[in-house]
Order: C-alpha cells, then sequence, then structure tokens
C-alpha cells in the first residue's frame, strides 16, 4: 500500500512540475506577444510608402514580377495573387518587414535573391497602394528591422478612420 502511495505522490508532483513548466511557457509566450505588438506601433494605415515609390515599384513590378503574378497582381498559374482577399488574409497580422524579406529572398522565382532592397520596397509599395492602403510622406524604408514595426492590418482600425 506505501508503495502505491509513494509512486502516487511522484505521479502529482511530476503533473505540478509538468503544469508549472507550461505556465512558464505561456507566461514567456503572452510576453513576447506584448513585445511584438508594442513594437508594431505602426500599421499599413498609417501612409508608409510614397505615391512616387509606389510608382517606381509599378514599373520594376511589370518587368520582373507580372509574368508569373499576372499585371494586375491577380496571380498566374504557378503564382499566388498579390492583391485581394486571399492575399489580405494571408498576410493578416504578421508585418511589412515578413513580406519584404520573403519578396527579398524568394522572388523572383527564377533568379531568388536578384532585386535590390530599394528595388523590393518599390515593389512592396506598388503591392500596398494596389491593395488600396494610403500612401504617405515618407518612403517606405529598405531595413527589415524598421519594416518589421509596421504591422499588416486588413481591416482600417477605428483609431484610424
Amino acid at each position: 500500500m506505501s508503495t502505491l502511495r509513494t509512486a502516487c505522490r511522484r505521479l502529482n508532483k511530476l503533473r505540478n512540475r509538468r503544469a508549472g513548466a507550461a505556465f512558464l511557457v505561456l507566461a514567456a509566450a503572452g510576453a513576447w506577444y506584448s513585445t511584438l505588438l508594442a513594437q508594431t506601433s505602426r500599421s499599413v494605415w498609417d501612409g508608409v510608402f510614397t505615391a512616387e515609390q509606389a510608382q517606381r515599384g509599378e514599373q520594376l513590378y511589370s518587368n520582373e514580377c507580372a509574368s508569373c503574378h499576372g499585371l494586375s497582381l491577380n496571380g498566374g498559374e504557378s503564382a499566388p495573387p498579390l492583391v485581394g482577399g486571399e492575399f489580405l488574409s494571408s498576410w493578416n497580422g504578421l508585418t511589412v518587414g515578413d513580406l519584404f524579406d520573403r519578396i527579398r529572398t524568394s522572388m523572383p522565382a527564377d533568379r531568388p535573391g536578384r532585386l535590390t532592397r530599394e528595388q523590393t520596397a518599390n515593389i512592396l509599395a506598388h503591392i500596398l497602394k494596389v491593395n488600396q492602403f494610403p500612401p504617405g510622406d515618407t518612403a517606405l524604408d529598405t531595413r527589415t528591422e524598421v519594416l518589421k514595426q509596421i504591422l499588416l492590418e486588413t481591416t482600417k482600425p477605428e483609431s484610424k478612420k
């Protein structure tokens, strides 16, 4: 009988340790998420690119991206759309930096990484413009760490209406 009690006590201690560890992991994840939200203090609704930058990006897009993604950014046989609901829902809640890095490191498909940071930022400005995000007075930055502070939100927040 005492062997059974000892085994039960050990099992309860193990469960308590696991519960404590799980709590610590969740607490750390919550702190990380809060930090991420604090860092993403801007949104695509804040005018994070200029109209001129988007215009430069439109020309680059036509030359570098349209053969796969289509002239109107609606996608093609082997490439996803870069405009509309499917695109926006895929990127909602992520950062402009995440999208910038995806483009920079994996596009164009036939020669990934060929575009400069400035070209990537210009193309991204064009993509944001076509998705009806407003231009602003400052060009989209070319530094990933800065772009990671800009949240991609598909719905305009009440505070920005």
